[in-house]
């Protein structure tokens, strides 16, 4: 599994920093700073300058790897669909720091997560603590700062991730104590790394709803949440959407295939969990892209 992301890890990089000179992504908006420094991008509502305190907002944790501009498709999908969406990129972000050569920063081990991937167990509430940390700043910032103080709805906020950010959201939903933040209504979980709360057996402690999304060739993540007792464990609200051949990159923007049914159900998913509206799609059998959908 490990030479798999690692060689993804390295498409993604040259995908992501080539793909909207070409022109066949959606555009990359520009990069910004916090008041504190924190680099991270922005999605927003047409209308948002209009808009007084009632604008629901996600924030988007990237992959390991990875990047805020990621998954830009689904994130500007959920702009369009009236949810503001911030993007920070973590201190593992690769896609502009190694221009198409992250292969080779992983292989100079200038790039590796803090504890391995293989060793679930030994992670514990101190693994990538930054990253937490990075996600209540863009947080704290945007509550406090224009344009998005005046807009955004306090009371409706979520988070989501993939892979490594999964970990981030799962975490910070309360799968780590010192990470819980009740200010997140719900979270969604992209192909996540929930594999050390499924070895502490922490899954239960997830506080809020949650959709986790996998796919049938999601070999590092989808046994974990299907077989292994990811999803069962979990005592909260909770959706499942596994998708037909998606595999661990299927988020991102290194596969256009999924994107629609991906942002289908996270609309679907936000507009129930985080504004109270009617969600069909929730409701209804799986077909087309989803070979199985569990809700309970």
């Amino acid at each position: 599994m490990h030479r798999i992301l690692h060689a993804a890890l390295a498409s993604l990089a040259v995908l992501v920093t080539s793909s909207a000179a070409k022109g066949v992504n959606t555009p990359v908006p520009p990069l910004l700073k916090t008041d504190k420094g924190l680099a991270y991008r922005v999605w927003l509502p047409k209308d948002f300058a209009s808009r007084r305190h009632d604008v629901p907002l996600i924030l988007f944790s990237h992959g390991f790897g990875g990047c805020s501009e990621q998954s830009r498709t689904l994130t500007q999908a959920l702009a369009d669909a009236g949810y503001a969406v911030l993007a920070p990129n973590h201190r593992d972000e690769g896609c502009s720091r190694f221009r198409g050569d992250l292969m080779g920063a992983l292989k100079a081990g200038n790039l590796r997560p803090e504890l391995p991937f293989t060793d679930p167990a030994a992670w514990t509430q101190t693994t990538e603590a930054s990253r937490r940390d990075d996600i209540q700043a863009l947080l704290a910032f945007a509550l406090s700062h224009a344009p998005y103080k005046d807009a955004i709805d306090p009371d409706r906020i979520a988070l989501m991730g993939h892979s490594l950010g999964g970990y981030t959201a799962l975490a910070m939903a309360g799968g780590w104590d010192s990470w819980r933040d009740p200010r997140f209504k719900c979270v969604l979980a992209l192909s996540p790394y929930a594999a050390p709360f499924v070895a502490h057996k922490r899954m239960d402690r997830i506080a809020v709803p949650v959709m986790f999304q996998t796919g049938t060739r999601d070999i590092g993540i989808g046994p974990v949440l299907l077989r292994r007792g990811g999803y069962d464990q979990t005592a909260s609200r909770k959706y499942l959407i596994e998708l037909k051949g998606a595999g661990h990159f299927a988020w991102t923007e290194l596969n256009p295939v999924f994107q629609k049914t991906i942002a289908d159900y996270a609309k679907a998913f936000f507009d129930r969990e985080l504004r109270g509206r009617p969600a069909p799609l929730l409701d209804a059998a799986p077909s087309g892209q989803v070979a199985q959908y569990r809700h309970s």
